[in-house]
């Protein structure tokens, strides 16, 4: 014991033995602890040591041996670090549950504040509104709240309505003077077969117009969210390729596909045909002439499809502008078309999650859709 006590075990650990009488025979402190029972295997005991000069009262805690003969061993620790350390760790925990209620409270009230201002102002403007003031809005925070979303969606229904009004009423026109002038041709006069056909042909394109504008607004809506599947762009784009091949070649185009194999994304593959179709009916009708390439291939965790032609392009002013319903540059004014294709195209992409970007194909024009690919 005496052995024990000064060895390396340092100050910590704690060796006695008593005869029989209590009186130490050996160890590394000088008697029995006061506190300490003599009955029990595992004692808890205070602890005098002397720290510098001074004397202090250490928790300790020990086991109880009885030895044959009535002595008895005890084996102890000094508890005070880890009593220490558990002091410390309690009043960090202490101060730390502290800040985080203070925070918490702090932020809660903030929070509750901008939600009863937020509240009042709604009750403000419904009884203005209820008192006849029908013109009468809530205020916009520019939060990206549900009433500034609400104000954006009406927004872009009041643009669409006024886009649908402007540009839907030549054609409308046209198709109203058509139909008199079919009236006022005798019954078996050639030109009012002309008149006819020619206000077919003009209600054809209204239709295709509104047909349009309801896939646009499907889309964005979030609706046909669950009409996905595992679709490879490679065959999208020889599908396509090969349904406008005829056509290109006879407007003196040629059309060439490069594509990797299996670059896969989930989604509609109606739809994304539809917007591949979109970009290759858009490079036929403005690019002029010349090659029209399809390339299909995975950048990183993405799948890229891409339609570059060598026409006159989109001016990068213009590059952002061209997506918008019933835009058409001036150059394309006229083309035949409604103005709505490349913003079908942006729809659809963004209904896969996608980006659709305009490049520079140098020269032409060359239109990324970018997806997020599936895992091989």
């Amino acid at each position: 014991m005496a052995a024990r006590g000064a060895g390396d075990r340092g100050d910590a650990m704690i060796y006695l033995v008593t005869d029989p009488d209590g009186r130490p025979l050996a160890g590394n402190i000088a008697a029995w602890p006061a506190d300490a029972p003599t009955h029990s295997a595992w004692l808890s005991f205070a602890l005098e040591r002397t720290v510098g000069g001074r004397i202090e009262t250490h928790p300790a805690r020990g086991r109880l041996f009885i030895i044959p003969g009535g002595y008895r061993l005890l084996v102890g620790r000094d508890i005070s670090d880890a009593a220490a350390f558990r002091s410390q760790v309690r009043s960090t925990l202490v101060w730390a549950g502290l800040i985080a209620l203070s925070i918490g409270v702090v932020g809660g009230t903030v929070m509750g504040r901008n939600l009863l201002r937020r509240v009042e102002q709604v009750n403000r403007t419904s009884e203005r509104v209820m008192a006849g003031n029908l013109s009468d809005r809530v205020p916009l925070d520019g939060t990206s709240d549900e009433f500034d979303q609400i104000e954006r969606l009406m927004t872009a229904m009041r643009e669409v309505t006024d886009d649908v009004a402007h540009d839907l009423k030549t054609p409308l026109s046209r198709l109203r003077t058509r139909l008199e002038r079919a009236l006022t041709e005798p019954p078996s006069g050639s030109s009012q077969n002309d008149a006819i056909r020619a206000a077919i042909d003009e209600a054809d394109r209204l239709l295709t117009t509104f047909n349009a504008l309801l896939s646009i607004a499907e889309l964005e809506s979030g609706a046909r969210n669950d009409q996905t599947e595992p679709v490879d762009l490679s065959e999208i784009a020889h599908s396509a390729a090969e349904l406008y091949e005829p056509v290109a070649e006879e407007r003196g185009f040629v059309l060439s596909v490069v594509t990797k194999p299996r670059v896969t994304i989930r989604g509609d593959r109606h739809l994304l045909s539809q917007a591949v179709a979109n970009l290759l009916d858009n490079a036929l009708k403005y690019a002029g002439g010349g090659e029209i390439e399809i390339l299909v291939f995975a950048s990183n965790e993405s799948a890229v499809l891409e339609v570059a032609d060598h026409g006159p392009g989109v001016p990068e002013a213009d590059r952002e502008s061209v997506f918008d319903r019933f835009v058409r540059l001036e150059p394309s004014r006229t083309t035949p078309g409604n103005g709505l294709g490349l913003s079908l195209v942006r729809a659809i992409v963004r209904r896969h999650a996608g980006s659709v970007a305009l490049e520079d194909n140098r020269p032409g024009l060359r239109v990324r859709l970018e997806f997020t690919k599936l895992a091989a």
